[in-house]
Formats: structure tokens, sequence, C-alpha cells
């Protein structure tokens, strides 16, 4: 690795911390919670590196803290319940509650320095069973283990100009996402990203049949690039304003698309993606109706942990969800003893 990719990496790693702490199984659940060793990491030690030198922002997520709520529906074509028994995916609309966000600890920070943006979304069935996600825009996660991401919080975030050198060199994978941070378009909405779960799960439809998948909601309008000069004189809140009055004119629709592993595929690291040739099912639509503020908007006190999943969906052997799950929880703990901090306002929606 040269010099001036070393330096690159320090750049953005600064700002484009990921809070996307992922599942897994039993085993990687208490690995994550620290029960095998007093030494190992743990969901407490997880959360704390991510925030930054000034501390944590109370009251507010612990990573992708700034963002904004909606509500919506997903609307199920039926094609899902080949692979799933899940019951959103029975032919029907189902109301969803969801999150836009940037991967940043804080909830001020400008659009244009968080490379990263993400959404969440909660699914509720007929029967009431909740689908949670938390998807990210990057097409693979930046390294392959929670250890691992761990270690790249802790080394961005070190003073010793070593740190993320000594880092890159014992994860190669990160590699492939610094060229990702720095060649992928920065698109003007939140309406034009594709965002991906990243994580393999598995599906089993009602016969019993499993498939390990991956999932994406894919915009349905198409993506706008902004030149870096022009990213430069957006506002910092840009993104927010402007889902705002597109959402005033109209419903803003992503296409559910699952992706199904073939044998062989690497389904416990997020840090490898599939082959582009793999099958992938529409599933399905989700449409954010109304936007609202999330100092007063349903999606404020949801905790989009990947683990809470219906019947006909489960974790696969990625290591990350149960990290992820761990995290989400002392995080959440965390800001809802803080709520002092950030106080709930009275708003319309938007």
């Amino acid at each position: 690795m040269s010099p001036g990719s070393t330096s690159f990496y320090s750049s953005w790693l600064s700002f484009v911390i990921i809070g996307v702490v992922v599942a897994g199984g039993g085993a990687a659940f208490a690995y994550t919670a620290g029960w095998l060793s007093p030494h190992a990491l743990t969901s407490q030690k997880l959360v704390d590196a991510l925030a930054p030198a000034s501390g944590p922002a109370p009251g507010h997520r612990r990573n992708h803290a700034k963002g904004i709520c909606f509500t919506g529906e997903f609307e199920a074509n039926g094609s899902g319940v080949n692979l799933s028994k899940a019951s959103m995916f029975a032919p029907g609309k189902y109301p969803v509650v969801g999150r836009l966000n940037l991967a940043t600890p804080d909830p001020t920070a400008r659009d244009a320095a968080v490379r990263v943006r993400g959404i969440g979304i909660q699914i509720t069935g007929a029967d009431s069973q909740q689908w949670r996600s938390a998807m990210i825009d990057p097409p693979f996660f930046p390294v392959s283990t929670p250890q691992a991401f761990y270690e790249l919080l802790t080394a961005s975030a070190s003073k010793d100009p070593e740190a993320m050198k000594r880092f890159a060199g014992a994860h190669p994978e990160i590699a492939a996402f610094g060229e990702w941070a720095k060649s992928a378009p920065w698109t003007a909405s939140y309406a034009q990203e594709r965002f991906n779960s990243l994580n393999s799960f598995v599906f089993t439809n009602a016969a019993g049949t499993e498939h390990t998948v991956r999932w994406s909601l894919v915009p349905t309008i198409a993506a706008t690039a902004i030149a870096p000069d022009d990213l430069a004189k957006r506002d910092a809140d840009f993104l927010e304003q402007e889902i705002v009055e597109r959402v005033k004119a109209g419903p803003v629709s992503w296409k559910l698309v699952v992706t199904l592993a073939n044998p062989g595929d690497p389904t416990a690291d997020p840090s490898k993606p599939w082959p582009t040739d793999r099958k992938a099912e529409e599933v399905g639509t989700l449409t954010a109706t109304q936007i609202i503020p999330e100092d007063h908007g349903p999606c404020r006190d949801i905790n989009f942990d990947p683990t809470v999943l219906p019947d006909g969906i489960r974790t696969s052997d990625d290591p990350f969800p149960a990290a992820r799950s761990a995290a989400y929880a002392v995080s959440f703990d965390r800001r809802t003893a803080e709520s002092g901090s950030y106080p709930r306002q009275q708003g319309a929606t938007r």
C-alpha cells in the first residue's frame, strides 16, 4: 500500500466511521458480549469506540446519529412467498416506519462530510410480527469481522500516525472499501440511493426450503451525481431538506430485491460481495409517504435491531448481526437514559 493511499484512508475514515455493527448466531453474540473471555470485545467497548474525541451526543444514537423519520408501506407482490413464509411477503400492503440517516456520531454533521448513508426500516406483517433491517449504501462492508471493525474504529481515532497503516496491512480488505469511498458518486437525494443489507440471512419458505440471501432497496428513480465543487456549496442539511420537499410532491419508492447465494458464496463475510450474476427476486415495493422530524417522529424510539425477524427469516453464519444487536441495545439504553438532553418537540409532519 502506498503512502498516498494510507494518507487517504486516515483522512476519510475519520468521518466515515460506519455505525453498522451487525448479526450472526449464539456463539457470535457471546463473543461480542464478552462472555467467553474478560479480554474479549464487548458491546460496551464497541459502542464506546464509536464516540468522537469530544464524546457522544447525549440522547442520540451512538452512530447514524443524524437522521429523519418517515412512514409509509411495503407492498408485497407475492413472489417472496416462494422464498420465505414471512407474513409480509404475502400479497398485500403492510405498514412501515423508517429512518433515513447518515453514518456519523455527530447529529449536526454536514451532509457533505459523511460518505455513508443509511436507512432503517420496520415492516409489520398482518400477524403483527416485525421485520427490522438497517442498511447502508456501500456494496460491501469495510472489514470482515466485528473484531476488525473495532480495530478500525480505534485505529482511526488513534493519535499514532502509523496506526491506520498498520491496520490496513493487517486487514487488506479495507482497500476495496477505500476505492469505493473515493470513486462512488455522491447522489443528490436519499431517494436515489441503493441501500444494501450486506449481511446474509436465511429465508425459509412454507415447504421448509432454505435459501441464504442478502437484500437491497433499489431506487425507482435515476441517480443524479453531485460534482465535488457543487457538493461543497450545498447546505449542511441538504439531504433532509431535499427529501422533505420531494415527499411533499409525491411518494418516494424503492424496490426490495432479494439476492440468493450460490453454493460456496461467502455468507459469513460482508466485506466480500457476491458475483453480480446471482439470482435476484424483486419481492415488492417500499414507499415513503410522509416525512417526520426525528425529535418527535415515530422512528425515534425504534431500535433497528437486525435480529428482530419474523418467522421465515433467521440469521446465518454471518458474525455481524449478533454483534450489531448487542451494540444497538447498549446504544439504545444509553440514549434513552439521556432523553432529557434531546427533548421531544411538537411539530407538524412534513
